[in-house]
């Protein structure tokens, strides 16, 4: 039966020229890991492991940036008619024909009509009382409040994010999320218990502050623990599990009324990131990157361990002297480059990247706030969106391995841009085709996410990949500080949201094929080998013989 030797083939490349080229010869560098780990397992019982621990912080994160939707959300309310409510009166009323307008097939929430001044007529409660063509609405000035939650919820993202990315590749990956897991879980569960609004609202900003880069930590860590050939799968299975969470928490919100206890149930797990300490090991990619050998070589030992394979001790020695030479003649001091020297190599890359970025937050957590405006209980609503990932995700791998990074982009966001507009124009004409729509758009936004999040860790070098996936993670916060306000446009138009969505999804489209392509293409360990994606970098070939 065919199985994967443990030799990784790079086809070479002529180096650049300029300030680089010693980088530059180091393109196999990267490779000999590689080839160790196809070696000793690119996904076998000690990844499998990890994995499931992953899954952790992967599911707390999918909670906290989003539970706002049911901690802030609206309650259903309208106004009091002085005339005709009494401490017996419920929501629902026969006088609300004659007093309340409707809006979008259900009563107005803000506003009734306004009471009539003629002294013969009085105030009873009747319709003559009530002049339809007129209507009085101060009862929601304060709404935007509730939005203004998820606003902060995002502006506490994009302080976090950058700030846990440089951390991560600082420190390490593995202590950014033990101390951001814990930290958030203190805020979360001190937010439970705020008396008022401004305190909800500084804890619900420390809480994302602290706890935003635990997705996009432990999706590298994923990422970097496997083989070349498995990466996919590992950004697979890590956004198949913030899917899943996302639909849980609608579930959990339906069946905890009490904004308190849910938050409480939802932050308390988040104290077991404590246990990473002893289970989680670090990345072997960011020790090497660190100089760290002697933990580098432990961790690949205990990796053949436990998935039962040989490790050559020569191949240790030539990786570790490998990377001496790598790290000795890299331009990152101190393992590390500087943000100049990032910009200058990659900014059109690191601009287009930010863009796309604020693009995909925007329509991804926008479809799924607006869903609760969808016919239905808003719970369901929000779970289908969830479970609507699923798929998405899946659909994204094979695209990703059909016609590659850039072209499966595209591909997703013109999709999505097309069915928003599909949305809009059906929805009045038949109302659950409008529906199917609207969960098919945000599937291919998820997969198109997915898609944008394995591109990104694969378009920068390894010791500044976490510093750069969250700096372009972070800019595109302010595509998620603007969605939780497109709400507020349905009362001036319906549709608003979904058109301002498809406009961007459109030149989304476009742009993202300015990308380079890195379909089965070695990860870059230096701004040279970054560089060269835009020409043509190594691509990984891994033979097969017959056993």
């Amino acid at each position: 039966m065919p199985k994967l030797q443990p030799t990784l083939e790079v086809v070479p490349e002529k180096p650049e020229t300029g300030l680089e080229d010693a980088e530059s010869e180091k393109a196999t560098e990267e490779s000999q890991l590689d080839a160790i780990i196809i070696g000793i397992g690119q996904f076998g019982r000690f990844q499998i492991f990890n994995y499931l621990l992953l899954c952790l912080p992967i599911i707390c994160n999918a909670f906290y940036s989003i539970s706002f939707v049911f901690t802030a959300g609206e309650v259903l309310h309208r106004c009091h008619i002085a005339q005709c409510d009494n401490l017996a009166t419920s929501y629902e009323a026969p006088f609300l024909n004659f007093t309340t307008p409707q809006r979008h097939g259900s009563w107005d929430q803000c506003e009734h009509y306004a009471v009539r001044s003629d002294p013969l007529v009085g105030a009873s409660c009747n319709a003559s009382s009530f002049d339809a063509d007129r209507r009085f609405g101060i009862f929601c000035a304060d709404q935007w409040k509730l939005s203004m939650v998820g606003t902060v919820n995002n502006i506490g993202q994009f302080v976090g994010i950058p700030l846990g990315g440089y951390l991560a590749d600082r420190y390490g990956r593995k202590l950014l999320l033990v101390a951001a897991g814990v930290l958030s879980s203190f805020a979360g569960l001190a937010r439970s218990t705020a008396p008022e609004y401004y305190s909800f609202l500084s804890l619900e900003f420390l809480d994302m502050a602290v706890g935003s880069t635990l997705f996009p930590t432990a999706f590298l860590l994923a990422v970097e623990l496997v083989g070349p050939q498995h990466r996919v799968v590992a950004a697979t299975m890590i956004s198949l599990t913030y899917g899943l969470a996302e639909a849980l928490m609608g579930y959990l919100a339906d069946f905890l009324r009490d904004w308190r206890v849910l938050l409480r149930v939802l932050y308390a797990p988040a104290l077991l990131h404590l246990t990473f300490v002893c289970l989680l090991p670090e990345s072997v990619r960011w020790l090497l990157s660190q100089s760290k050998e002697l933990e580098a070589k432990a961790t690949l030992r205990r990796v053949a361990r436990v998935n039962r394979k040989e490790l050559p001790e020569q191949q240790l020695d030539a990786l570790i002297r490998s990377n001496r030479r790598l790290v000795e003649q890299s331009s990152a001091s101190g393992g590390h480059y500087s943000f100049r020297q990032i910009f200058q190599a990659l900014g059109g890359r690191t601009a287009l990247c930010c863009f796309v970025w604020f693009t995909h937050t925007l329509i991804a957590l926008g479809l799924s706030l607006n869903s609760t405006q969808l016919r239905g209980s808003k719970f369901e609503n929000f779970s289908m969106t969830g479970f609507m990932q699923l798929p998405g995700i899946l659909m994204a791998t094979t695209l990703m391995n059909w016609i590659g990074r850039r072209w499966a982009l595209s591909s997703c966001q013109f999709t999505c841009a097309v069915l928003l507009l599909a949305v809009a124009a059906t929805d009045k004409v038949c109302p659950f085709a409008s529906s199917i729509l609207y969960f098919l758009a945000k599937m291919v936004s998820t997969g198109s996410f997915m898609i944008l999040y394995f591109f990104t860790s694969e378009i920068f070098p390894t010791n500044c990949r976490n510093s750069m996936l969250s700096f372009c993670s972070s800019v595109g916060r302010f595509g998620s500080m603007l969605a939780p306000q497109t709400t507020l446009l349905i009362v001036h138009y319906q549709y608003a949201p979904h058109l301002l969505f498809a406009l961007f999804g459109f030149t989304c489209s476009g742009l993202a094929l300015f990308f380079p392509e890195t379909t089965n293409k070695v990860l870059p360990t230096t701004l040279a080998e970054a560089r060269a994606l835009d020409k043509s970098i190594p691509k990984v070939k891994v033979p097969k013989s017959v056993a």
